[in-house]
C-alpha cells in the first residue's frame, strides 16, 4: 500500500486505477485524487492509502487495485463518500495481503474500495 501522494503525484495515466470505469462514469484521475485527499483530512480519518495491484511489482507503471480508508465513519457517511466514483462498494478488509500497513486506531475499521 502507497500513500495518495506516492500513487497520484505525477501520476497521469488514467487507466491506473478503476480502468474498466474510465470512460464510463469515473472522475478523472485528478479529480478522484482531490476527493480521497478531502477524505483524508477528515476527523474521522486515520488514514487512506491505494492497495496496489499484484501485478506493479512486475511493471514500470503503478496499477491501483482499491483504495483503504482507516476511519470511524458510519454506512451513511461512507457511502456519499464514494458516491459518483463508480465503485462497486466497499468491504470491511483489505482486498490483498501487504506489508507495512499503518497501524488502525481503536474504535476504526478498514474500509477498501473497490471497482470491477
Amino acid at each position: 500500500m502507497i500513500t495518495l501522494n506516492e500513487f497520484f503525484d505525477g501520476n497521469d495515466n488514467e487507466g491506473s486505477i478503476a480502468p474498466n470505469q474510465w470512460g464510463y462514469g469515473r472522475p478523472a484521475l485528478a479529480e478522484l485524487a482531490e476527493r480521497l485527499r478531502v477524505i483524508e483530512q477528515r476527523e474521522d480519518v486515520a488514514w487512506v492509502r491505494v492497495q496496489l495491484h499484484p501485478e506493479t511489482m512486475e511493471m514500470e507503471e503503478l496499477a491501483g487495485e482499491a483504495v483503504a480508508i482507516c476511519t470511524t465513519a458510519g454506512e451513511s457517511v461512507r457511502a456519499a463518500w464514494i458516491e459518483g466514483l463508480e465503485a462497486s462498494g466497499t468491504i470491511p478488509e483489505l482486498v490483498d495481503v501487504y506489508r507495512d500497513i499503518p497501524a488502525v486506531p481503536h474504535g476504526a475499521t478498514v474500509w477498501s474500495v473497490m471497482w470491477d
